[in-house]
């Protein structure tokens, strides 16, 4: 029995020995229980570090930061006596906006016990006078005061879809983060703001300061010896040439579409522009919540749609490059073969018209020949007769291998994946596997039919032309805090399926459409270029203009794709827009001036309207002839939002020329 009871006291005394020295680590070694607990007596206090700074390839600041001004409430510092409508008057507002805004906060600190303790963003983007008319009086209103939070400055006035913006984080974004973010914080909701938000945002400091049971100020905890010290955002240097980028986007006002420049041999963005272009100072300051609101209320524009890397087209006659890697690959012709044209495609009764004779392949390429990319695509086809489906399935990983197809896997906020067709979509649409490819395939060789792809793709599988068969995942950051990107997927040499010597029949004829072929009126004596033009035919008006240009043709340093929404020709539109580009990145200045001033002059606004009005008479339901109609209303607005002033040629060209590697 004895013997028992020692045990037992043995027992109960070891009991008491674990819970006294865990009672003193936590009390004496740890402040995790003072510090996470529910205790009243501690608060942490935020300090919001500054994003990091956008820097140009050439080290010019795209993007820094300003202070900005907020006021914030702590809901458990209000009295029942409150004076909402002396405080509503001070600030401005509408005593039923008071009223909303805290019934928000109400809602929301109900759904946590110590969140009463919490500072809440009241007002935003304040501005110094504001700030300096109410300092002196905000101090009846103990449960608000006047925090400094950083916010952006856009030193330039183009590229606001290739930048983004930042806002106010939401609930779902706080639930995907909620270590780091609160209400009220900022977030990167569109652009390199976006895709690098984690690099951007740096860490925010914490300040514990003890409280009073209401909620006053009793000095910092343990003097300060559990604080955090912020660590501001970490810079960025862009792939982007801004002077590039700047005249892409500016040749785009008044246009839809986008322009895409790219470095062969890194897969380095040079440019990457969407028309219309959005001014980035509209993503600061008192009006931007209104700005943002417009921009995506504008039905009529989309000026928010990146149509660079979300906008689907049809390739037109650019994809007829494609069609002739894979046909050489595929051994179902030579670039010695040639199919029967007179004046376009006959065969068993289906009938395409274009241009060109009983041609080779590079002859045929110099005229973009619709017969002889249709017979090409009809051999690839037919490669297996009777089984239609298993020639689409290999030209189908041909195409993939380019790009095609997919998101591509590369650090920008947005995408899509275009659409390359496979056996198995066209035994769905036919509803049988011996499927009939006059009936709808063929159409693809020329860059028709159901092949779409985005500007961003076009401009990859033209690098991967240019660099006969490879190519590097296009990406948009260059440098991190003065290193190298640490990405390694943008050091990966991605082979196509395509054997290098099927590429240069291939090139000789796109040098053939600037030596005297469709593009014979962009060529200089500046430069070498390669180039292949394309019309797209959609259904909505007038046709599409596309070009694909690689420059120069003895050593590649620069690919530039174009696609201009219902402009028309090619070579009219899209081809100048392209040819300028290479011009200024080879030779440091625009020398066709003339050229220039027709892209910065010319606009397609009168054709978009056209056809927008059109589709309104053709509305059905009173709903859908509503919302188009107010949609017009707001176009005058929105275009003044979404279009600039064009400066003088001088202004953006280098005063000091240099020659790029």
């Amino acid at each position: 029995m004895r013997e028992r009871l020692v045990k037992i006291l043995s027992a109960l005394a070891v009991v008491c020995l674990i819970v006294i020295i865990r009672l003193a680590y936590l009390q004496l070694i740890t402040d995790k229980y003072a510090l996470n607990a529910a205790n009243v007596s501690i608060k942490a206090q935020y300090d919001i570090p500054e994003r990091g700074i956008l820097f140009d390839r050439n080290g010019r600041i795209l993007v820094g930061n300003q202070k900005s001004y907020e006021i914030q409430v702590t809901p458990v510092l209000l009295s029942k006596k409150f004076d909402s409508i002396g405080f509503c008057r001070l600030m401005g507002i509408p005593l039923g906006d008071y009223s909303a805004k805290m019934s928000e906060i109400r809602a929301f600190i109900k759904t946590k016990k110590t969140a009463k303790l919490l500072p809440y963003t009241f007002i935003k983007n304040l501005s110094r006078e504001d700030v300096a008319r109410i300092q002196e009086i905000l101090f009846k209103y103990p449960a608000f005061s006047i925090n400094q939070r950083p916010q952006r400055k856009y030193e330039i006035a183009t590229s606001g879809s290739l930048l983004g913006y930042t806002n106010e984080v939401s609930k779902k974004e706080i639930a995907k983060d909620s270590t780091y973010y609160i209400e009220g914080d900022l977030i990167g909701k569109a652009g390199i703001e976006k895709s690098y938000e984690k690099e951007l945002r740096g860490t925010k400091g914490i300040h514990y300061i003890q409280k009073d049971i209401k909620g006053r100020d009793l000095g910092p905890y343990k003097n300060g010896e559990l604080d955090v010290d912020k660590i501001s955002g970490k810079d960025l240097t862009l792939t982007v040439d801004y002077e590039l980028q700047d005249m892409a986007a500016r040749m785009l006002a008044g246009k839809r579409g986008a322009i895409v420049a790219l470095d062969p041999k890194t897969g380095e963005i040079l440019a990457l522009a969407s028309g219309p272009d959005i001014d980035p100072n509209l993503y600061t300051g008192e009006g931007k919540t209104k700005n943002i609101t417009l921009l995506n209320q504008d039905r009529f524009n989309q000026p928010t749609l990146d149509r660079a890397l979300q906008g689907e087209y049809p390739p037109g006659s650019t994809f007829k490059l494609l069609t002739a890697l894979a046909g050489l690959q595929m051994g179902v012709m030579t670039d010695k073969t040639i199919f029967p044209c007179g004046g376009g495609f006959n065969y068993k009764g289906l009938r395409i018209a274009g241009h060109g004779g009983a041609d080779p392949l590079i002859p045929a390429i110099q005229v973009s020949s619709n017969c002889y990319f249709s017979h090409a695509y009809l051999a690839i086809l037919g490669k297996y007769p009777g089984n239609p489906s298993k020639g689409v399935d290999e030209w189908y990983k041909i195409m993939k291998s380019f790009g095609l197809g997919s998101y591509m896997n590369n650090d920008l906020a947005v995408g899509a994946k275009g659409k390359i067709p496979d056996g198995a979509f066209y035994e769905k649409v036919h509803k049988k596997k011996d499927w009939n490819p006059l009936e709808r395939a063929v159409f693809n060789g020329m860059g028709q039919g159901d092949i779409m792809i985005t500007p961003i793709q076009l401009a990859n599988y033209t690098a991967a032309i240019a660099n006969r068969g490879w190519y590097i995942t296009p990406h948009i950051v260059k440098y991190i805090e003065g290193k190298p990107n640490p990405d390694k997927r943008f050091r990966v040499k991605h082979k196509t399926l395509v054997d290098p010597k099927y590429f240069e029949p291939v090139l000789q004829g796109m040098a053939k459409v600037v030596d005297n072929g469709t593009a014979a009126s962009l060529k200089t004596k500046d430069f070498s270029q390669l180039a292949k033009t394309g019309t797209a035919q959609v259904p909505q008006g007038k046709d599409n203009s596309i070009f694909v240009l690689i420059a120069p043709a003895e050593d590649p340093k620069i690919v530039v794709v174009s696609i201009m929404e219902h402009a028309g020709l090619g070579a009219t539109w899209a081809g100048p827009a392209c040819t300028l580009i290479a011009e200024k990145y080879l030779t440091g200045e625009i020398k066709r001036t003339g050229l220039y001033t027709k892209m910065l002059n010319s606009s397609f606004f009168p054709e978009y309207k056209r056809q927008y009005l059109e589709k309104i008479q053709k509305s059905t339901s009173i709903q859908q002839k509503l919302v188009a109609a107010d949609s017009l209303r707001k176009i005058q607005i929105l275009d003044s939002l979404t279009q600039f002033i064009k400066p003088p040629l001088g202004s953006i060209q280098s005063q000091n020329p240099t020659s790029r590697p």
